[in-house]
């Protein structure tokens, strides 16, 4: 048998032989291979590299039958040879935390070449349904301790049959809210339901359209590798609507709460006011404010270099990586109050080194552990949300403020990640050009500047719009005194 047959105008069968059976017989291994993208004269020579690359998968025994192949075994594959090599470490926990915990449990199993878009939409549409989520709280029942006791169990004895940390122990008994799994699982130690011995916290429901709409686009590109890869013939995935999401406005402060911000934040810690202004003033993301370095200042030139970033993934702990894109690596200038605020730090830091002497660790980090090491990156962030949580319980505790003015004091709910977009539309508020501040946010394409901050955009149209109204109005005025 020849190992190279054409089979069609474009096509062609490869067969590679895997020895023979019990009874003599050759086992042969097929596959057709589609080179309608491959000029005429050139296919042959292409085939020839296609029987070459199959034949090397049989003997190393990565092949995979695209017949038979599943696409919970197509995506591991994916996972290995593309997803592994060139995603970045928590895309990629991103990833693999939805395929294992949802996307294999509905379609691992069903066959790659007989995967159809109305699979797809089953599991979208199962998605959407009550009880899909896993991060529902549950909050001790007022008789949980009881309900125990009724069964005959300690709670120490119980903790040891559902295998519970200390920590969870202490939540329990002082009522503190808990995860569903943990929640399973002492559900199933004392054999009492789950609804008896908690209530749910939070909105109950499905997934947001958002993350349906996240689950589609991993789907996506890994059937749009199979078609690649030659697979399968074409990617049911694009015949599928994906689902619609509202576009919502990046949660931000206006320039009035900024500068009451600036205001309040001269009270805390230099060090936590340092990385306020820095990201208020530098507009960075949180994982490349945590990795800077010292030596990223140039205090000459009143910038700062941005050419990592820090991050936490559970197994791997924290790491340093590449930015985010190639567009990410960037100098940013930072306004002389802000320079002045880091020198300031940076002395405090000193006198900190001093103190520790030899337990001191050297890492040439700006933002540290107390000893010197690398700062956990949701420090700050963490920090940041316990600063607008303190100062607003303080004002609704305030008798002093009047009642119906303590809005007025109020900090909006906005995250470390909101300073990044503060930033932003201050600057498109002082009509700083898109494209000076889509470097300054390290974006790929100003494209995507355009699109997260189109609210931006659209007031300084606006405001375009009421100065010709202003400049229109005034000739009228004009014309008509001189008539």
């Amino acid at each position: 048998m020849r190992r190279i047959e054409k089979r069609g105008e474009n096509s062609y069968r490869l067969s590679v032989s895997c020895g023979y059976d019990k009874q003599g017989k050759q086992i042969l291994k097929y596959k057709t291979v589609d080179l309608s993208h491959i000029k005429p004269k050139k296919q042959q020579a292409e085939a020839e590299k296609q029987y070459i690359l199959f034949k090397d998968e049989i003997e190393k025994g990565t092949y995979l039958d695209s017949g038979k192949i599943t696409f919970e075994d197509f995506t591991l594959k994916w996972l290995k040879e593309y997803a592994e090599p060139n995603l970045a470490p928590k895309t990629l926990f991103s990833y693999k935390d939805i395929l294992f915990k949802r996307i294999f449990p509905a379609l691992g199993h069903i066959k790659l070449s007989k995967l159809q878009p109305t699979h797809l939409m089953e599991f979208y549409n199962n998605l959407r349904e009550d009880g899909i989520r896993k991060d529902t709280r549950y909050k001790p029942k007022d008789n949980f301790m009881e309900q125990l006791e009724d069964k005959g169990m300690t709670l120490k004895d119980f903790a040891t049959a559902a295998e519970l940390t200390t920590w969870t122990v202490k939540n329990l008994k002082i009522g503190n809210n808990i995860a569903t799994d943990i929640a399973d699982k002492i559900s199933e130690a004392s054999g009492i339901s789950i609804n008896t011995l908690f209530d749910p916290v939070g909105k109950p429901g499905g997934l947001s359209e958002r993350s349906i709409l996240y689950h589609h686009r991993i789907i996506s590109s890994i059937l749009t590798s199979a078609v690649q890869w030659q697979f399968i013939l074409n990617n049911p995935a694009e015949r599928v609507k994906p689902p619609k999401i509202e576009k919502k406005e990046a949660v931000h402060f206006d320039i009035t709460q900024t500068d009451y911000l600036f205001k309040l934040v001269d009270q805390e810690s230099i060090k936590y006011r340092a990385a306020l202004y820095l990201s208020l003033c530098g507009g960075m993301r949180a994982g490349e404010l945590n990795a800077l370095e010292w030596p990223d200042i140039d205090w000459e030139k009143n910038s700062i270099c941005i050419s990592k970033a820090s991050q936490y993934l559970p197994g791997k702990g924290t790491f340093t990586k590449d930015p985010k894109n190639s567009s990410s690596e960037r100098i940013i200038s930072l306004p002389p109050a802000v320079m002045s605020v880091l020198r300031e730090y940076k002395l405090w830091q000193n006198g900190t080194r001093a103190d520790m002497e030899n337990l001191w660790v050297d890492t040439k980090r700006i933002f540290t552990q107390v000893n010197g090491e690398a700062i956990f990156p949701q420090t700050i962030s963490k920090w940041f949300s316990k600063f607008i949580t303190k100062h607003n319980e303080s004002v609704m505790a305030d008798e002093k403020i009047p009642q119906d003015e303590k809005n007025d004091y109020l900090l909006d709910r906005v995250t470390l990640h909101g300073l990044r977009h503060t930033s932003a539309t201050l600057l498109i508020g002082q009509k700083v050009d898109i494209a000076t501040v889509s470097k300054r946010l390290g974006h790929a394409d100003i494209s995507t500047t355009l699109n997260i901050y189109t609210h931006a955009l659209k007031e300084l149209d606006q405001t375009a719009a009421d100065k010709l109204e202003n400049m229109l109005t005034k000739d009228t005025k004009k014309d008509l005194k001189q008539g």
